[in-house]
């Protein structure tokens, strides 16, 4: 499922238009990015839990090279799914 079908999704479970229903996602997506921007936790009940963790450096190698390379330290985003969406999807 791609944006364009989610919103499509959205609009016909809301009663929304696909104007509005696409708003509202855009919204959503800016609000849990801007919480993990400020490092905070976004938790929805029974859906699951977005937070940011840290990633050490490591050591890696270059696949075209074969060569030795350190891999900087980063922030990645980061989803634990809730009880209720894992049971759906099993």
């Amino acid at each position: 499922m791609n944006k364009g079908e989610l919103v499509s999704a959205i609009a016909a479970e809301a009663g929304l238009t696909k104007i509005d229903a696409k708003k509202a996602l855009d919204a959503a997506i800016n609000a849990i990015t801007e919480a993990l921007k400020q490092g905070d936790k976004v938790s929805l009940v029974g859906f699951g839990t977005f937070s940011v963790v840290q990633k050490d450096a490591r050591n890696g190698i270059n696949p075209a090279t074969k060569k030795p390379i350190t891999i900087e330290a980063k922030k990645v985003a980061k989803f634990k799914s809730g009880a209720e969406l894992a049971e759906a999807v099993k």
